[in-house]
């Protein structure tokens, strides 16, 4: 499968990685994207703008920060992402020098749902946002692998999350509902931020328990 990934950051570099060690192909974007040429070639990936990364993807992740999301959709150009799934791993954070984040979108309307709104004939599913990126690919806790929790209107493009999901080492994915359900996803994602700020550790996940 071809996948893109727009944005650069450590969390675009986690998800490309785990990626390629799933056995697909990656093509990871940049505003500049000779900057990532070192890391492409020792990942294994190739490089290029938004607008060749959305029209390389199969299926592609969204990992940029999130005030920043509009403008890289704009820039790689609505018609790329037309019919194909959007994995969206953004959080609506605001950030401020020496604080916790907090998030700018919430309550009645979510980062995901404007990202649906953005590139209306894609497959918007949000994923991988409630964990840090160390954890993206085979996560490993000593009370097992945690949960991934999803949020997309298309069943059959959950479907495919779902299965990225077996394919880095988590058991599936849990269905939290239409892209709606990313008013309640973003939030979780500050919990895990705030237990970071509180301990300094990113080793933390979430998990639902059953009996």
């Amino acid at each position: 499968m071809k996948v893109g990934i727009i944005g650069s950051g450590d969390v675009g570099k986690s998800l490309g990685k785990g990626f390629i060690a799933a056995g697909h192909q990656v093509k990871i974007g940049s505003r500049s994207p000779e900057k990532l040429n070192d890391w492409a070639k020792s990942a294994g990936a190739s490089t290029g703008t938004f607008e060749e990364v959305a029209r390389f993807g199969e299926v592609i992740a969204l990992v940029t920060l999130g005030a920043a999301a509009e403008e890289a959709l704009r820039l790689a150009g609505q018609k790329n992402f037309d019919g194909k799934v959007v994995l969206d791993a953004t959080n609506p954070l605001k950030i401020e020098p020496g604080k916790p984040p907090t998030l700018f979108v919430g309550g009645t309307d979510s980062l995901g749902e404007r990202v649906q709104k953005w590139v209306p004939r894609a497959k918007v599913v949000k994923a991988f946002n409630t964990v840090g990126n160390a954890f993206f690919y085979k996560p490993q806790f000593p009370g097992g692998p945690p949960d991934m929790f999803i949020a997309g209107n298309d069943a059959e493009a959950k479907k495919k999350v779902a299965q990225v999901c077996t394919d880095f080492g988590w058991p599936g994915a849990i269905d939290s509902g239409g892209i709606e359900s990313s008013r309640y996803l973003e939030p979780l994602a500050m919990v895990w931020i705030l237990e970071y700020f509180r301990t300094g550790s990113p080793n933390h996940a979430f998990k639902m328990l059953r009996k």
